[in-house]
């Protein structure tokens, strides 16, 4: 080899197609480790990406690389030379070789991927209380459509009393942790299906409630296209919606890139660069932003369309807003900002749609988190007053200006933020709903001393 040097523990050579065709030992078994052959296309990405780029500028090239050797990261010098003639492929010498422990992932890392894995490929998702009752259904499963109406029709009962949960035949709910990952028969779908149980609360789990998450082992079979004749009439018959005919064909795509997004940026799937971990960390956020612009723009079509309304029913604003907290906890901590809930006891009764208000209070919750300074606070505040009942969100940002709180309301209104993600659609349904439900939402801010957001709902009779 023209390649001389006392340094080289181990050397190879390429042809004009990127492929090992020599190798010593070091290098070779590598290669076979890697899963390529010998000869056969350079199976080590770093590698393979060094010779291509030798081999097409002519240059000789030195770089340190990295490849993963079952559960030791390699790292080590190699230099390129391109070979004049035979082929016109690389000549290829390794030294300064080093082999170390890969670092595992935490255990409770490892779990809180998995969870978000779930939660993305989850095609209905239901709010459970302490006791396993349904409190509120999101569902994007057309095959789940009657699951998720029966649910909603039976608020307040164990969610176990509609499905069949196969070879159990003891008194439901069980514990918790006894149907966590059950395999699930669903009335209306001919999918398998398992069911996630996600407990919120402390010390105890659950003993604030839980999420539960239904997903399909297999994804929903295509229907066959119509007729064209009959396509055609359908089309003049009806127009087309973000909510009711995009949304549910955008979700599932997006929703599994999200996933195998993570899963490669937790290396489930097996070892990876850094660099391309976080490539895989950019798409999954991305992707989770896409899918919260299309939940907006479905959301605006609902509560934009003629004769929307909502189904009130006698909630507790406390209980909602301590919910709330709870969900978007883990997002405060990472924020570190401390989210002040309603006291354990404390109770305004109001009337509203559960979903709804806890789908408010999630959106300004989530906003005052985004905006507060690392080490402060947001707090949730009750106040009853004659017929109505009040709960507002207050942060330690740098609160709104007049005319930007004369804004804030309105449609696609980000105030100029351009770096969050945001549609600029929460608050503006947020308010659209609170109207629905016979209520209101308010802002008073000031520059420099945070935002108050105040959700407005009728009281709720004494019992």
């Amino acid at each position: 080899m023209a390649l001389v040097t006392t340094a080289y523990i181990a050397q190879g050579k390429t042809d004009g197609q990127d492929r090992l065709v020599e190798a010593d030992e070091l290098l070779s078994g590598l290669q076979r480790r890697c899963g390529g052959d010998m000869p056969g296309v350079i199976a080590i990405p770093e590698l393979l990406e060094l010779v291509r780029k030798s081999r097409a500028y002519g240059l000789r090239l030195a770089r340190k690389i990295r490849a993963f050797d079952g559960d030791e990261l390699i790292s080590a010098w190699v230099e390129i030379e391109p070979t004049a003639g035979e082929g016109e492929g690389c000549e290829i010498g390794v030294a300064n070789w080093q082999a170390s422990p890969m670092a595992a992932e935490g255990e409770t890392r490892a779990a809180e991927r998995v969870l978000e894995i779930d939660r993305t490929l989850a095609e209905l998702s239901a709010r459970l209380d302490a006791r396993q009752n349904v409190l509120a259904v999101e569902c994007s499963a057309p095959d789940l459509a009657e699951l998720a109406q029966a649910m909603r029709d039976g608020a307040g009962r164990p969610w176990t009393s509609f499905l069949d949960l196969p070879g159990s035949s003891h008194a439901q709910p069980l514990h918790w942790r006894l149907l966590d990952g059950s395999r699930c028969h669903i009335p209306g779908s001919d999918r398998e299906w398992r069911a996630v149980l996600v407990p919120h609360g402390q010390p105890e789990p659950g003993s604030a409630g839980f999420d539960l998450h239904l997903i399909a082992d297999t994804p929903l079979p295509r229907v066959a296209p119509k007729p064209e004749a009959e396509a055609t009439a359908e089309k003049r018959l009806a127009t087309p919606s973000l909510g009711r005919d995009l949304s549910p064909v955008l979700r599932k795509p997006i929703a599994r890139i999200i996933a195998n997004a993570e899963t490669i940026r937790a290396r489930l799937a097996g070892p990876l660069a850094d660099e391309y971990s976080a490539y895989a960390a950019d798409i999954a956020s991305a992707g989770q932003h896409l899918l919260a612009l299309i939940d907006d723009l479905s959301d605006l079509e609902v509560v934009e369309a003629e004769g929307f309304t909502t189904a009130p029913d006698r909630i507790d604003l406390a209980d909602v807003a301590r919910r709330a907290t709870g969900i978007l906890g883990v997002r405060a901590q990472e924020k570190r900002v401390v989210l002040v809930a309603p006291q354990t006891g404390e109770s305004l009764p109001a009337i509203g749609e559960f979903r709804r208000v806890l789908q408010v209070l999630l959106n300004l919750i989530g906003n005052a988190i985004n905006y507060s300074p690392e080490g402060s606070q947001v707090w949730l505040r009750l106040e009853s007053a004659a017929d109505r009942a009040r709960i507002t969100v207050a942060d330690q940002g740098q609160g709104l200006s007049e005319a930007q709180q004369a804004k804030v309301f309105e449609k696609f209104e980000r105030l100029g933020r351009s770096g969050d993600g945001g549609s600029g659609l929460g608050l503006y349904i947020s308010r659209r709903l609170a109207r629905a439900m016979g209520g209101e939402l308010t802002v008073e801010s000031a520059p420099g001393q945070g935002a108050r957001f105040t959700l407005e709902l009728p009281s709720a009779p004494a019992e």
